[in-house]
């Protein structure tokens, strides 16, 4: 499961009702939250967000919480 999906499941939200709201396939829902090597766009983020009632940012920040800046060493 992706970042995306154990989000999902947190909220306990229903996958086809996210695809019915933001226009997105329900292939593209079950790709985005099963496989991870697929990559989330933003406006398909944004379009979830907004369809789950969640602030965007705050969902970003969450889904990519495990990202870290490489150090440069001068």
């Amino acid at each position: 499961m992706t970042k995306l999906g154990e989000f999902l499941a947190k909220k306990s939200v229903n996958k086809s009702q996210i695809a019915r709201k933001t226009g997105l396939s329900k292939a593209r829902i079950n790709e985005l939250t099963m496989t991870e090597t697929s990559k989330l766009r933003l406006d398909e983020m944004y379009l979830i967000a907004l369809a789950i009632d969640t602030d965007p940012a705050k969902m970003m920040l969450e889904l990519c919480e495990h990202l870290q800046l490489k150090e440069i060493k001068d």
